[in-house]
């Protein structure tokens, strides 16, 4: 009779045994503008509704999704190939306006800093 240790490394060559932890992948996906590759959380991923492409910064809407960079350069780049029907397999072509808006809003938050504290201080009087 063969013993334990035996049959567990045969299974485990075999691939249905326990395996060592593996660590997790990180998917990458691929830009429509700029046709680079990169990591997903980096990406906004956009699907089309009803003649529209929509931001899906949850990854949650149903349906084939597109990869652009937060970006206008990456975008401008995406319309004027029209990469966003191809990719999202459409035919008719595609109006980006809301995608504009969401990268445009992005970019205007995180650019314009705040007043700083010692500009409130002064007295304008």
């Amino acid at each position: 009779m063969p013993d334990r240790s035996s049959a567990l490394h045969s299974q485990a060559v075999r691939g249905r045994g326990p395996s060592p932890a593996r660590p997790r992948s990180i998917p990458i996906r691929t830009c429509v503008g700029c046709r680079t590759r990169e990591r997903a959380e980096t990406l906004l991923r956009v699907v089309a509704e009803n003649g529209h492409v929509v931001p899906d910064p949850d990854r949650r809407l149903p349906g084939r999704g597109a990869w652009l960079h937060p970006e206008t350069g990456c975008l401008d780049r995406a319309e004027r190939r029209s990469a966003f029907s191809r990719a999202l397999r459409v035919r008719a072509p595609l109006d980006a306006t809301a995608v504009r808006l969401r990268i445009q809003d992005q970019q205007g938050s995180g650019s314009l800093p705040g007043p700083s504290s010692e500009e409130s201080k002064v007295d304008q009087s």
